[in-house]
């Protein structure tokens, strides 16, 4: 199993599909299955019974896990697509943007 470069929280955009350009905080990631669930990406209706949180039920929009090859962060300053550099500071581990330099956060 590889290292992923996304992590929760962080800012990316879409690079493939139906939603490509779409920028959105990730929610989740799921590591066995190399895909993220990001906030506003890759929206799929679902039919739900009723139950205590729909007591209606019906039809809900929610996110889809998008594989993580079809995402990249955003650059901090510049708000573009960048690739990033692992850099390691004593036992710290920190990520920097390769457009920019910048420290991914």
């Amino acid at each position: 199993m590889s290292k992923l470069h996304i992590k929760k929280n962080d800012t990316v955009i879409v690079l493939a599909g139906v939603d490509k350009g779409k920028k959105g905080k990730v929610l989740k990631v799921l590591v066995e299955e190399n895909r993220a669930i990001v906030e506003g990406v890759n929206m799929v209706s679902k039919s739900t019974k009723p139950s205590a949180q729909h007591p209606q039920g019906g039809i809900i929009k929610q996110e889809a896990p998008i594989h993580i090859s079809n995402l990249s962060l955003v650059d901090p300053k510049s708000g573009k697509p960048t690739r990033i550099a692992i850099k390691r500071e004593g036992k710290n581990v920190v990520r920097i943007a390769k457009k920019s330099g910048e420290e991914i956060k």
